[in-house]
């Protein structure tokens, strides 16, 4: 399932038993479905390709759906899409292997952010509004630091991870469209709010605040200033999935 959502007014991406989040959502949209379909289909098991925060949004976030049912792919997408919000859309449904798993079989991910250097009457649920002047070439710098296999134990949290702080970033890009910068990374997995930390830290870096040595000291020793300026989950957004 290739799924797109604005993650504004859900609790992250994993389902809660007492807060409203995508994939229960997608659960009860897919039931749903299936029992107006006078019974044609059973839901088994419905997992995504990776844990959004809450606040954060997808451009295409993948899921597998396991299930039986009669029902062909492209009628399932619309059926299910009569059920889900509007901020919720299904853009495609696809058979896969039945060995297929959205997040183990998954490669690579890569995450987008924008940055606004103006104020927004329709984006504020999009984007980061800055004030400062932001300097692209320093952001652009810090940026390439990131680069390969690094500790990112700075910029998540060691108490929500029990696992490897190490992570393989393949790819940062920093453009600019006009008043928005669109920051891309691409890495083999993520850690919880290492995207937004990764993007406070770059815009300090804009500010003039922090310089590359001091950057370059958050990857090899733990530092808790990257936590103090988490970017806000608005800008963010899990843009593709690579299998």
């Amino acid at each position: 399932m290739f799924v797109e959502y604005d993650g504004t007014g859900y609790s992250g991406w994993q389902k809660q038993n007492n807060a409203k989040t995508i994939q229960g959502t997608l659960i009860k949209a897919v039931e749903n479905a299936f029992a107006k379909s006078r019974g044609a289909g059973r839901l088994i098991d419905l997992q995504g390709s990776g844990r959004t925060d809450s606040g954060v949004h997808a451009i295409e976030q993948i899921a597998h759906l396991e299930c039986e049912t009669m029902i062909a792919p492209h009628i399932l997408k619309m059926k299910i899409n009569d059920e889900l919000p509007a901020d919720i859309n299904i853009l495609e449904i696809e058979k896969a292997e039945s060995n297929f798993h959205a997040r183990h079989s998954a490669v690579s991910r890569q995450y987008l952010y924008r940055i606004s250097r103006r104020r927004s009457a329709f984006e504020k649920r999009f984007i980061w509004w800055i004030k400062d002047d932001l300097n692209i070439k320093k952001i652009r710098e810090a940026g390439s630091i990131f680069l390969g296999m690094h500790d990112f134990k700075s910029f998540s949290d060691p108490d929500k991870e029990n696992k490897s702080t190490k992570v393989l970033v393949e790819s940062v890009e920093i453009s600019e469209e006009d008043d928005i910068i669109l920051i891309r990374i691409r890495a083999s997995h993520f850690l919880w709010k290492m995207v937004r930390r990764i993007v406070g830290t770059f815009a300090e870096a804009g500010r003039s605040n922090l310089g590359i040595s001091e950057i370059s000291g958050f990857l090899k020793k733990y530092s808790e200033i990257p936590a103090g300026l988490t970017a806000p989950p608005s800008g963010l957004f899990l843009e593709k999935v690579y299998y």
